[in-house]
């Protein structure tokens, strides 16, 4: 069993008014466990309770209900956070300040000497790409640019632990790649990530296990290919077929009391394709990208039980 990071048990959170009468259940009695090294989504609608759940394991909001272990510690013990950096959805950084110097600042509140401080800002800045504007104040970047400086400021104490809280939120196509690499990047490094969206393609594509959020309340748990794999189809992918071939596995599948639901051909994602276009158009300055019609053809059979 993977060392358990996160640790919640019937965790709730009421919001009360100012003379102290429930206003809002924004967490019911949330049971959760996220392991070691591992990436895991907290999936959910606005207002589902995600941004409530990491405040609370962040130590920022009290539960009105139930336990936290973070770390081997209470949500409560300020020393914990020594070992996580956080990604708020919105960075609070100085406008004014360059990115040596934003890096410099955050690595002071953590005792870290000058050298590793310069030794770390170096890293983290190559890491998210921000060498050609490195010198530039942070009022003068972009959203993208902002979401990544971000991520370089959570990192900045080399974290156990890494909360990203919508870190793909008001990015363009190619930031939002450049971001999931990057979380996938810590992964590798052996950090656990628990990261907050509503985007289902950004979960999907770099999380091992989600929490489905509705309303406050945990409405399923799981691996994502577990919890995204159909269990009334089977697929089989093959080089093309023609009509004599497609005839006899009819018959084998009828022999077998199944049906041929679906025979096409396998198509790419969106975000794939515009990658595609954006690289090669980069490679190619002034070709024009075009399919390519000679690769090898590959058919999909869908089969379903009767």
């Amino acid at each position: 069993m993977a060392e358990t990071v996160i640790e919640t048990r019937n965790l709730t959170k009421i919001y009360r008014d100012f003379w102290g009468r429930k206003k809002v259940r924004a967490l019911n009695s949330l049971s959760l466990d996220v392991h070691k090294g591992e990436v895991f989504g907290l999936l959910g609608p606005n207002g589902s309770g995600k941004t409530t759940t990491l405040k609370l394991l962040l130590g920022l909001l009290f539960p009105s209900e139930g336990s936290i272990s973070i770390l081997g510690r209470s949500a409560s013990d300020v020393e914990k956070n020594e070992r996580i950096g956080y990604l708020p959805e919105e960075s609070y950084l100085y406008r004014f300040l360059n990115a040596n110097e934003t890096l410099d600042f955050y690595g002071r509140l953590f005792n870290i000497s000058a050298a590793e401080r310069r030794d770390r800002a170096e890293e983290l800045i190559k890491m998210v790409g921000l060498q050609d504007a490195r010198r530039r104040q942070l009022k003068e970047y972009s959203k993208g640019m902002t979401r990544r400086i971000g991520l370089a400021q959570a990192l900045i104490n080399n974290p156990d632990l890494v909360m990203l809280d919508e870190p793909t939120s008001g990015l363009d196509p190619i930031g939002t790649r450049e971001m999931k690499d990057l979380i996938l990047k810590l992964k590798d490094q052996g950090k656990t990530v628990v990261m907050c969206s509503h985007l289902l393609a950004d979960v999907q594509d770099v999380c091992d296990r989600i929490a489905i959020l509705y309303s406050g309340e945990l409405k399923v748990e799981g691996r994502v290919d577990d919890l995204l794999k159909s269990r009334e189809q089977t697929q089989l992918l093959t080089s093309t077929l023609d009509e004599s071939a497609l005839d006899e596995i009819k018959q084998v599948l009828r022999k077998h009391n199944a049906e041929l639901l679906q025979v096409d051909q396998p198509t790419t994602n969106l975000e794939e394709l515009f990658l595609r276009i954006v690289h090669e158009s980069e490679t190619r300055p002034g070709h024009r990208v075009t399919t390519p019609e000679t690769e090898p053809q590959k058919a999909v059979v869908e089969a379903g039980s009767k």
